[in-house]
């Protein structure tokens, strides 16, 4: 099991999307220069995410790419396997043959972790880290304040 820079930069792409206006159409240029990702690492990660459903495009001028729904309803579990990561702890993928074609001592724990961690990441949206980083931007703005105030 390992988050590749893949998932990494599909989740960071659509977080940058998801915090732009929803009816503007986003460049995989603008991704590129704002977050500092290989544009042509983001076309191959984006056909991904639009054959997965989660993006849709248009060509030609004015085009670009809009999230395919909105972002409550986008989790980071959904961008993950979308970009064909496997976030599975599982030597066996769970397939019970992990020890010379029989189940390992361990693959309890394995699996537990496994299920723990697609559970994890079908929790988090997008809505929901954006929510979370507009709540930290008011809490440092707040002590921000407070300091200049005292």
């Amino acid at each position: 099991m390992k988050l590749t820079s893949r998932g990494r930069y599909a989740v960071t792409a659509m977080l940058d999307m998801a915090l732009r206006d929803p009816e503007e159409r986003i460049t995989l240029n603008e991704i590129s220069q704002r977050q500092d990702i290989s544009l042509s690492y983001l076309e191959q990660i984006f056909a991904r995410l639009r054959k997965g459903g989660l993006v849709t495009s248009m060509r030609g001028p004015g085009g670009g790419y809009r999230l395919a729904r909105p972002p409550a309803e986008i989790s980071v579990a959904d961008i993950i396997h979308a970009v064909d990561e496997v976030l599975d702890a599982r030597y066996c993928n769970g397939g019970r043959d992990c020890h010379n074609g029989s189940e390992c001592l361990s693959h309890q724990l394995w699996n537990d972790l496994s299920e723990k961690i697609e559970s994890y990441l079908h929790g988090i949206t997008l809505q929901g880290l954006i929510d979370q980083r507009r709540a930290g931007a008011a809490q440092t703005a707040e002590i921000k304040f407070e300091r200049e105030v005292v």
